[in-house]
């Protein structure tokens, strides 16, 4: 599942944000998103049929073999997402088909068991809507640390 998000009204933000360095202002934005996506892994992680495992996780890049869609080189991605101690999610998070081998011998299917999309439909809204605040505080950080450095 992707989604995309478009925050308007942040001019304030974006133009500090502007101001900064860009691997400084790519960290920011990926600190504060990484804290508003925390809820909805924890939350799938409760949801997830192992639950002593953590099967999702927050990350900046996906698992390998998995590609994500091309954007622009100034963009942030974050994932939630499985870890690699449960690889096996999506199989459990969609279902499977029935499967036979070969010499047609039934081998099962799996009925859907999901755990990431009800915690991200969960959390979606609250995004957003956190998204501004996490992203003032994280830059209030950075100033605090760049003025600090200065001294």
């Amino acid at each position: 599942m992707t989604a995309s998000f478009k925050i308007e009204g942040l001019r304030e933000i974006d133009s500090i944000l502007a101001v900064l360095p860009k691997a400084t202002s790519k960290g920011v934005v990926r600190r504060a998103l990484a804290k508003e996506l925390k809820p909805v892994a924890a939350m799938a992680n409760q949801l997830w049929p192992g639950s002593d495992e953590r099967a999702f996780a927050v990350s900046a890049t996906l698992q390998r073999g998995q590609r994500a869609p091309e954007i622009g080189p100034n963009a942030v991605r974050m994932f939630v997402g499985s870890t690699r101690s449960a690889p096996h999610a999506h199989l459990l998070e969609w279902g499977t088909a029935p499967r036979y081998h070969k010499s047609g011998k039934f081998v099962g299917a799996t009925p859907p068991t999901p755990s990431l999309t009800p915690a991200w439909e969960a959390h979606r809204g609250d995004i957003i809507e956190g998204l501004a605040a996490t992203l003032r505080r994280e830059l209030e950080a950075t100033m605090a640390r760049k003025a600090k450095r200065r001294r």
